[in-house]
């Protein structure tokens, strides 16, 4: 589903400067505020309210963010553990666990604050951070032609209508290995983008990713990588650079990782096996 403009964008009295001339004029910013995700559980018999996580986002889909933002650290695998997600207020979601799902507390004491700009900030080692051992990617599939992979990002710019207006948002979007856009979602956080994505494809019932290639905008930090990963998704891409610990999760777990793919060219961090054109075409790919 496409992202939609009411709630996200604002208009503002700005002065603006154009060949040395300073005058009043209009702008449009994205909405920025921060969304409370909460959960409701069963513990020792009884049901309990737990503050989650703080994240600042541009409004709008934060049910789905709060879907994905579970299922991508590891606490949330199948439909039938919740009964939904509430909204408390504007800024507040609630994901309600049916009575017989137990929570590990304890795994939830790493979540904790997160922001639009880093995710959740504070991970310094792959020992640091528990990546589910349930993640299997089947090796050498889907196949993405490298020709497809460069169409992408142009087809992610155009269907962003939000950053048309404010020039000031990330966008990911899912897509099939023929360039199909199968759905997009902005936000101010490359992370939220890419969990309000998840999020809505989950609670619409796509439990299967095998086939998909996510693409981000920006660059890719360990966080997208691993929200990648346990969505099952075996290919993230992005326009920007991946960081280190990116590079190393791909690797490990056998994912293929994308970076810097603009005009004619791209780089590839690991699962070359998954664009295997690329030997033939040398120009359009640089294995670092």
């Amino acid at each position: 589903m496409i992202s939609e403009l009411p709630g996200r964008v604002r208009q503002l009295s700005v002065l603006s400067w154009n060949n040395e001339a300073l005058s009043a004029a209009n702008d449009s910013v994205a909405v920025e505020e921060p969304l409370e995700i909460q959960i409701s559980h069963v513990r020792e018999g009884r049901r309990v309210i737990r503050n989650l996580s703080v994240t600042m986002r541009t409004p709008g889909h934060d049910t789905e963010l709060a879907a994905g933002f579970l299922i991508s650290e590891g606490l949330l695998e199948n439909r039938d553990q919740i009964d939904g997600v509430e909204t408390i207020d504007e800024n507040r979601v609630r994901v309600v666990f049916r009575d017989h799902v137990r929570l590990d507390l304890q795994s939830l004491e790493r979540h904790f604050y997160t922001t639009s700009s880093c995710g959740v900030c504070g991970k310094t080692s792959l020992e640091a951070l528990a990546v589910s051992d349930r993640i299997r990617l089947a090796s050498g599939v889907p196949i993405l032609p490298p020709e497809i992979l460069l169409q992408l990002p142009d087809r992610l710019r155009a269907a962003q209508p939000v950053f048309d207006r404010t020039g000031g948002l990330h966008a990911a979007g899912l897509f099939d290995v023929s360039g199909h856009l199968l759905a997009l979602h902005e936000d101010v956080g490359r992370h939220n983008a890419v969990d309000k994505l998840i999020g809505a494809e989950w609670l619409a019932g796509r439990a299967d990713f095998s086939q998909c290639v996510l693409f981000v905008s920006g660059r890719t930090s360990f966080e997208l990588m691993q929200k990648t990963l346990m969505a099952g998704i075996p290919i993230l891409a992005s326009v920007g650079a991946p960081s280190s610990l990116a590079v190393d999760l791909g690797r490990r777990f056998g994912a293929t990782l994308v970076g810097f793919v603009r005009g004619s060219r791209f780089n590839l961090y690991s699962g070359a096996e998954r664009i295997p054109e690329m030997f033939n075409s040398p120009t359009h790919a640089v294995i670092v």
